[in-house]
């Protein structure tokens, strides 16, 4: 790794120990998320972190470590798959990676049968930074982002996984259909993926909230911006890749 979220113990994790937590969420993505989450910080923006599909807890443990003191990180899953020692073998990973049981909140379910009101009363307030990944289809993702964005940070950051994977084509559609029925919230930035496995992200917030980060990620991560942007149709977003490159003609 050449480049850095900024907040040693979250790098630390990534570099040392990121490979011995099952998943599949890149390296690269969780160091810039991970920076986002440092730059709220920067700003005053308070907050927890929520993931739906935590799994084993890869990139919730690199998320969770860059939270300020008395901030929580709720992890949700049903837990069952491969097998029932899931949620053994994560809260296991939290607690060798220096995770606080006390800032560690988990809840096994389906995020399709939890409200907002769930969400609040396990976590005591807003999140600053939702990471989904659940079920990889497009009801599933609308059901999500329809319970995320209630508990969300008016300045607040939503990161959705496996977007633009080739596997899980109708997810993006779902994604655009969704954003026109929320015309407040735009794409800030598309984080390619490494490969097939460790696949891109797309980090989306309200409008008002995107010049806090969009050009703040160029900046940290000039060497991995894509300068041409991602077309959004009415805008553009921020696009940061492992080899950055354009075709010469």
């Amino acid at each position: 790794m050449t480049f850095r979220s900024g907040n040693p113990a979250v790098d630390r994790y990534i570099v040392e120990d990121y490979e011995s937590v099952r998943g599949m969420s890149s390296r690269f993505a969780a160091t810039i998320c991970a920076h986002v989450i440092r730059r709220q910080s920067s700003l005053g923006i308070e907050g927890h972190f929520a993931e739906i599909g935590t799994f084993e807890g890869r990139f919730f443990i690199a998320m969770a470590l860059g939270l300020a003191r008395g901030e929580k990180a709720l992890g949700i899953d049903t837990f069952d798959w491969p097998d029932a020692g899931l949620i053994d073998r994560f809260h296991a990973h939290c607690a060798r990676l220096g995770l606080p049981e006390d800032g560690t909140v988990t809840i096994k379910s389906a995020a399709r049968d939890l409200t907002d009101g769930d969400i609040r009363g396990a976590l005591g307030g807003p999140v600053r930074f939702w990471h989904i990944d659940g079920d990889h289809t497009p009801d599933s993702l609308t059901a999500d982002l329809d319970l995320a964005v209630q508990s969300l940070h008016a300045k607040g950051v939503l990161c959705l996984d496996d977007m633009l994977h080739p596997g899980y084509p109708l997810l993006v559609a779902a994604l655009q259909a969704w954003l026109a029925r929320h015309p407040e919230m735009h794409v800030l930035a598309v984080i390619d993926r490494e490969d097939i496995v460790a696949a891109a992200k797309v980090m989306i917030c309200r409008e008002d909230a995107v010049d806090l980060y969009g050009q703040d990620l160029v900046d940290a991560f000039p060497a991995h911006h894509w300068k041409l942007g991602s077309d959004w149709g009415d805008y553009f977003a921020v696009v940061l890749t492992p080899q950055p490159r354009l075709a010469e003609v």
